[in-house]
């Protein structure tokens, strides 16, 4: 099992809520729509990853909202840069530096597959 499948299964709730998840999640909304408030501001799935990772030991001790390294600790995964590098690869970004500006950019990118999963995200997570 890769590391976003870790996090994915301990924000959805392990394999069963993750495999009821819908195969083509709605695609995020336009700019002009995140502007105008377009689905109220959230990209809209069946499960909602706010409110698991916010009901997780911890969470209001953490920033991870936006901090790669505090959603991986959240969730109970070893946030090295080793393991942070594996899963900036399989995502697909061989070029992981380990850097804040890649660390901001490996959230987004995990807000996104969660999304792509069938969660549902704030838009201001996403970019």
């Amino acid at each position: 099992m890769g590391i976003f499948s870790s996090i994915k299964n301990a924000i959805f709730g392990g394999d069963a809520k993750a495999e009821e998840a819908p195969a083509a999640a709605p695609a995020a909304p336009a700019a002009e729509e995140k502007k105008e408030g377009g689905l109220l501001g959230q990209v809209m799935g069946t499960f909602d990853v706010m409110a698991s990772l916010e009901a997780m030991p911890g969470a209001d001790k953490l920033n991870w909202k936006s901090s790669i390294v505090d959603l991986m600790k959240l969730v109970g995964i070893d946030s090295s840069y080793a393991n942070r590098k594996e899963l900036a690869q399989e995502l697909g970004n061989a070029d992981y530096s380990g850097s804040a500006e890649d660390n901001v950019l490996l959230h987004q990118q995990v807000m996104r597959e969660l999304v792509k999963n069938g969660g549902k995200v704030p838009a201001d997570m996403l970019d």
